[in-house]
């Protein structure tokens, strides 16, 4: 079911406001000074868990099973986003307390912990997810207890909800760029589609299949799905080689990308002889696969950890300060510490942690200095980005061999549905 704009939707403020994510401590004033000048009465006025000196959020992300290879990334930047908001005097005077609750990579584990966080703590807002099925899991929860969600990872586009902001790519930012840029620089006309069986990849398939036939003009030589935690690989990868595709398209997720990526490499597929373009996999996926088993294939993403720009440097030497100087740094880690700094911006335009007020005032906002550089929040609650094409390293970084322009983000494009 979409979720397109609805009248209030239409009816949101367009004002732009700057914010760099350094500006924290430069706006601050000390906690009891805000605390005092807005009382709780006033900046809380539907029952949230926000007193004169704390708010509370939760965070609801798989930390076991087998999408936590994915998710501690986001826990992980959520938290240190919190921490720098923190130290810099927290949201209109108050300090922001976590709730932090285990998806488990069960989707109706996802939908309890949600009815929970916005039922019993009443927290302000939530930022969560990764899989699109945890998302469909928890929506219907968000919207009939008016709760707020900021979800971070890339996806198929396709919905539309005033409670929820969505700080990844949509499909037209992600699948539709980065099957163009591989048409057009490998000159590739066939196509073998390879996802988990859920609803991401599949979707996300479907609009690549049209684009790949009805733009690009090309074809689909195969298309294959396969359980979630799914380890076993190899008649699939027969099959890739009979079939002898210009590009393997992987949308597989989860502890199944390393099995998949090692199987291919013991095959001998490798980037010498056979172009790979993922949409899923990251510098947190490639911890497991390792630099060796997929060196010269290509992602395409909104952000890598190696670009180089003064505010992502600075980003990942806080994230390694914090958690060690071999993590590593994902477009869906990003895009989850961007959630808290426009949470911050929304709540501080609109005076008020109160959901609409958030919501009525997110439009327009922009971080100047974001890690992937600079992001706006559309009207359709999703946000304009860059897309990126990244070539894998033997360390397990990327290299960016392609950055377009400013993209605007249309969840429901035409034709694609």
């Amino acid at each position: 079911m979409s979720h397109r704009s609805s009248s209030d939707l239409a009816s949101f403020h367009r004002r732009k406001v700057l914010m760099g994510l350094a500006a924290g401590a430069a706006m601050a004033l000390p906690a009891m000074a805000f605390a005092q000048q807005l009382p709780t009465a006033k900046v809380n006025t539907t029952k949230l868990a926000v007193t004169d000196t704390e708010v509370t959020v939760g965070q609801l992300h798989s930390a076991t099973g087998t999408m936590a290879i994915s998710e501690t990334g986001s826990i992980q930047a959520e938290r240190l986003a919190i921490d720098q908001i923190n130290a810099a005097g927290g949201i209109l005077g108050r300090k922001i307390k976590i709730v932090q609750e285990d998806g488990a990579s069960d989707w109706p584990t996802f939908a309890e912990k949600a009815k929970k966080l916005l039922q019993s703590d009443h927290v302000a807002a939530v930022f969560g997810c990764w899989t699109s099925a945890s998302r469909k899991a928890v929506l219907p929860v968000f919207e009939k207890e008016n709760g707020l969600l900021y979800y971070p990872t890339f996806y198929e586009g396709l919905e539309q909800s005033k409670n929820v902001f969505y700080t990844g790519q949509e499909a037209t930012q992600q699948v539709l760029a980065g099957l163009n840029w591989i048409a057009k620089e490998k000159k590739a006309k066939t196509f073998f589609l390879v996802g988990s069986d859920y609803i991401w990849p599949r979707t996300s398939n479907k609009i690549a299949r049209k684009h790949i036939e009805n733009v690009i003009k090309g074809s689909v030589v195969g298309e294959e799905y396969y359980p979630l935690g799914n380890t076993q690989f190899g008649s699939l990868i027969n099959k890739i080689k009979l079939k002898k595709p210009d590009v393997i398209f992987v949308d597989v997720v989860g502890g199944s990308t390393v099995a998949f990526f090692k199987q291919l490499k013991a095959a001998g597929v490798t980037a010498k002889t056979q172009n790979v373009l993922s949409i899923s996999v990251t510098e947190d996926e490639m911890l497991g696969i390792g630099g060796e088993n997929a060196e010269g294939f290509y992602s395409s993403m909104k952000y890598f950890e190696s670009l180089d720009n003064p505010d992502n440097k600075k980003f990942v030497a806080d994230f390694k300060a914090k958690y060690g100087a071999n993590a590593v740094i994902g477009d869906v880690t990003q895009a989850a510490y961007l959630g808290p700094w426009l949470w911050k911006a929304a709540v501080e335009k609109a005076g008020s942690f109160d959901v609409d007020k958030v919501v009525a005032a997110s439009p327009g906002i922009e971080l100047k200095n974001s890690p992937e550089g600079y992001v706006k929040v559309h009207p359709n609650h999703h946000l304009w980005s860059k897309t990126l094409i990244g070539q894998t390293q033997r360390d397990g970084q990327f290299k960016v061999v392609y950055t377009s322009e400013l993209i605007e983000p249309n969840p429901f494009p035409k034709g694609y549905q």
